[in-house]
């Protein structure tokens, strides 16, 4: 059987290697011009960008991917544990840094609020619980029947996952002091919702994010995607760089063919990891699309951004790998993406700075710097606006690091919505995928499955099991296992 995956980011990466791993012909395609859509690196100057994420959490998904294919991350890439894991920056420069060493974390949160040591180990009980048994139980499952969710054990845990609680009165339930519940708030934020309206379960989050730990792959991120490539490419996986997908050719309820610019290549079987949007409403005949423009505009998305990617011609002091600057209102920021939309006044943000641990990715005595801001997915982009929110927070790290930045700068690279929508199609700009809402989680998201179409699935951050690196790898996983398994029966 011939498989045609589209898209190259972890999601394609790992449908593709899943299919070649039992014996199948697997063509790749992408548009651009590399490998690794939204995890692509860059060089400049002599420093190295990775382009998106940053984040090594659920280290357990990583490890498996590797081990179905009899290889470890060590095999690929050089992974540490980073301590402090990150640190939180607050209003009058207040700072938290979050330790690698369990102990030493719950002294942290005993030192802020007496007698919460005891209550962060009960928390993070209930969170390994949610953790595990989400990741065995059920982000495997394609999310095309009731029956996946419907089973005992689910129904009998439903109440023990918290699903229809609320993560923001989870926390609350534990904790008082304002700089622990930014902490334990901060890592829903990869969901891409506010914490009031993320379900309580994702509490998984917090337990890998500060129990697991976060980690750092040598040589960057998209040391990560080098390796999965590197395994399709030992299994036979053929790639078709610079290969934009124009047209998808369907006959009798079945994709035929596909089409770029320049040529056609028939199909057997296709697996969109591409924006899943842009397959379904632009490249698709109307009559065959999943759904409504509609159904789209509706859909909570998880943020765009605006990055930066930075060079410095100087070392920066008080600068650990990972830093949030939460040192403006964090509830205003998020109503301002998700109620509001509107560019943020006083935005949070997230500054990267990986050659405090990696000497590979600056010039000696340099820094790399990535800033990224939250901003709501669709708004106006230009170039006086990305300059005008540089200042911004080139001022406040300045501010809060005592010494002068901006004037050192020898690099300085923008990228926002519509570099997001050129590179990807990504629907509105979005960064990130589908928001982890209640009424977006598990089987509620679009389907993998084309209701029109007997060949045609879909994978990524758009669909099962949600947005993230390890959502997607899982994706890749779920997708591959869900179309062989119906061409077997």
């Amino acid at each position: 059987m011939k498989y045609t995956v589209i898209g190259t980011g972890f999601s394609g990466l790992s449908t593709a290697a899943y299919l070649a791993k039992e014996g199948h012909e697997v063509h790749v395609f992408e548009k651009n011009d590399t490998i690794g859509g939204r995890a692509r690196q860059f060089k400049d100057k002599g420093y190295t960008f990775d382009m998106g994420p940053s984040w090594y959490w659920m280290p357990d998904v990583f490890d498996k991917f590797f081990k179905d294919f009899d290889k470890n991350p060590k095999d690929y890439y050089d992974l540490i544990e980073l301590n402090p894991g990150f640190q939180i920056i607050f209003p009058e420069a207040h700072t938290l840094k979050l330790s690698s060493n369990w102990n030493e974390v719950l002294a942290l949160f005993e030192s802020y609020e007496p007698g919460s040591s005891k209550k962060l180990l009960s928390f993070m009980e209930e969170a390994e619980f949610k953790y595990n048994f989400g990741i065995n139980k059920l982000v495997y499952e394609p999310g095309v029947s009731l029956k996946e969710v419907c089973t005992s054990e689910i129904i009998s845990n439903v109440f023990r996952l918290q699903i229809f609680k609320s993560y923001r009165k989870h926390v609350a339930k534990y904790f008082k002091n304002p700089f622990l519940i930014a902490l334990l708030e901060f890592p829903v934020l990869f969901l891409g919702t506010a914490p009031a309206k993320t379900p309580a379960m994702y509490s998984l989050m917090a337990y890998s994010g500060i129990k697991q730990g976060t980690f750092y792959p040598m040589g960057g991120f998209a040391k990560v995607i080098d390796g999965m490539a590197q395994i399709c490419k030992d299994l036979g996986v053929k790639f078709h760089l610079n290969s934009e997908i124009k047209e998808i050719v369907v006959e009798n309820k079945k994709v035929v063919s596909i089409k770029t610019d320049s040529k056609e290549y028939k199909v057997d079987s296709l697996i969109c990891s591409a924006d899943y949007h842009h397959i379904d409403k632009e490249i698709l005949p109307a009559h065959l699309s999943n759904y409504s423009e509609k159904y789209w505009d509706k859909r909570v998305l998880s943020p765009s951004c605006l990055i930066f990617y930075v060079g410095v011609n100087k070392k920066i002091d008080k600068l650990e790998h990972h830093n949030l600057f939460f040192d403006e209102d964090i509830d205003v920021h998020t109503n301002e993406i998700y109620s509001t939309k509107q560019w943020p006044k006083k935005p949070l943000f997230y500054a990267c700075c990986p050659s405090k641990t990696d000497p590979s990715v600056a010039p000696e005595d340099k820094e790399n710097l990535f800033f990224l801001i939250p901003i709501a997915p669709g708004m106006e982009d230009t170039d006086a606006i990305r300059k005008t929110y540089f200042s911004k927070i080139i001022k406040r790290m300045e501010r809060y690091c005592g010494q002068e930045i901006e004037k050192y700068i020898e690099y300085n690279r923008s990228y926002c919505i519509n570099d997001f929508i050129k590179d990807y199609n990504s629907y509105k700009g979005n960064a990130y995928g589908l928001a982890n809402t209640l009424s977006q989680t598990a089987n509620l998201k679009p389907k993998i499955v084309n209701k029109h179409i007997d060949n045609l699935f879909y994978a990524g951050q758009l669909t099962v099991p949600g947005p993230g690196v390890p959502p997607s790898i899982i994706s890749g996983n779920v997708v591959a296992n869900y179309v062989m398994n119906q061409r077997s029966k």
